[in-house]
């Protein structure tokens, strides 16, 4: 049976929730991720991340929300970033009511936007509904970029989030887009239209291994599914603006 609760006709969401009460709601955006890379990339690799952790811990995926908030981005093609948090709240919050009042027990804010206004308003959200509710259901807060992955730092475009997606849309992916890597690339700055990657933040992706898209999406799955069934801590968050 799917863990895509929108596939799901109610019988099969009581039948999967009794086995174990949780949902993961996957944040995104639609954003610039260089000319490699599709513009849907966070909530791509938020909701396949979801899915893979739910075939380990249980429990279903709603459907991803492309928006989101904050990072250097804001103005470049193909970008649509709210302005700031209030309207992404107000969407999350009545959701988490909703979720609460069909006695849902834990539902998960999981984020592949992880820039810093986007993650201080889940943190907010999350400890909002520990505080301040009258529902019993607890609410996590999670991220991408919010686990420990030996020799990938996480990164806007650059070599952690292409090898991301390589392991799970692969075919969303043209490195060929990209021209050769010259000693002239640093001189520009990432941020000027006129750089080769314009707008990569971190690794340079052009020495990516997609190989390893596979290993990298099971590292990220098992430690979210870990952390939910042993109700372990948020990772703080790592300070790049994607």
């Amino acid at each position: 049976m799917s863990r895509q609760i929108e596939l799901l006709r109610p019988a099969q969401i009581r039948q999967s929730l009794a086995q174990r009460s949780l949902i993961y709601l996957p944040l995104g955006t639609i954003e610039w991720h260089c000319e490699h890379l599709p513009v849907g990339l966070d909530a791509l690799t938020a909701h396949g991340l979801c899915l893979r952790a739910a075939d380990r811990s249980g429990g279903l995926v709603w459907p991803p929300l492309y928006y989101g908030t904050g990072g250097d981005h804001g103005d470049y093609p193909w970008t649509v970033m709210m302005p700031g948090t209030d309207a992404l709240e107000a969407v999350l919050d009545h959701t988490l009511s909703r979720l609460a009042d069909m006695k849902v027990e834990t539902a998960v804010l999981f984020s592949g936007h992880f820039a810093d206004e986007q993650l201080e308003m889940i943190d907010r959200m999350a400890k909002a509904w520990a505080t301040g509710k009258q529902h019993p259901m607890k609410v996590r807060a999670e991220a991408v970029n919010r686990f420990d992955i030996a020799d990938f730092p996480p990164d806007h475009a650059g070599r952690f989030e292409t090898t991301l997606l390589a392991g799970l849309w692969p075919g969303t992916i043209d490195l060929g887009t990209l021209p050769p890597a010259g000693a002239e690339d640093e001189t520009i700055d990432r941020h000027d239209p006129k750089h080769p990657i314009w707008g990569v933040i971190g690794a340079d992706p052009r020495s990516a291994d997609l190989g390893q898209g596979d290993w990298l999406v099971n590292s990220i799955s098992d430690q979210l599914a870990a952390k939910l069934a042993h109700g372990g801590a948020t990772t703080p968050p790592n300070n790049v603006d994607d």
